[in-house]
């Protein structure tokens, strides 16, 4: 198997495939794209269209971070299991929020506002954080330890900033989270080098 990140211990047995290169990108791209969208939200308010589409874009990327992630567990994982499954339902549901905050800019109400229907909105978006929680364990066994706790610590805030729309928390949350996926490339580098 290719190393997506630094692996502890062990050395590169082959060269990256462009999946492996996807997936590495993703740990820098994701974390910027969402630090980008909630720094913009903060800026300009959590209605932007601007902020909208960073933060369907930083969605649709994080759900490649749990694919990196997941993909460096054993095969037989129940946990990588659980990230792929909380992972991709996270990515619709936190996505769903971005496009929202689109639907909001052109001054039409808020899904998470409405009844009936529109209430697929909250769950979906909650499994988001739950999906980096795994991530923050999953990160741990792999043994990239303070990257887990940074990550951990991120993703409990994580709701707090988002669902109380609090940019003074969303924005660290973000800056947290491009540390400890970045340090996972840097680690990478550093081990290929």
């Amino acid at each position: 198997m290719t190393l997506l990140f630094a692996d502890t211990g062990a050395t590169q047995a082959t060269a990256p495939t462009p999946t492996d290169r996807l997936l590495a990108g993703s740990l820098a791209v994701a974390p910027l794209l969402y630090l980008a969208a909630d720094t913009t939200y903060a800026v300009r308010g959590w209605d932007d269209p601007t902020a909208g589409v960073l933060h369907v874009l930083g969605a649709m990327a994080y759900g490649l971070v749990v694919l990196a992630v997941a993909s460096r567990l054993p095969r037989t994982s129940r946990l990588a299991a659980a990230i792929v499954l909380t992972g991709v339902i996270g990515t619709v549901g936190n996505s769903a929020y971005g496009f929202d905050a689109i639907h909001l800019s052109l001054g039409d109400a808020s899904l998470v506002d409405q009844p009936g229907a529109a209430n697929l909105i909250k769950p979906l978006g909650l499994f988001f954080p739950l999906s980096f929680a795994l991530v923050a364990w999953a990160l741990a066994r792999l043994g990239h330890r303070w990257q887990a706790a940074l990550v951990l610590a991120a993703i409990v805030a994580w709701p707090i900033a988002h669902i109380g729309n609090i940019g003074v928390v969303a924005v660290p949350v973000n800056v947290a989270l491009v540390v400890a996926f970045g340090s996972l490339l840097w680690a990478r580098r550093a081990t290929t080098t």
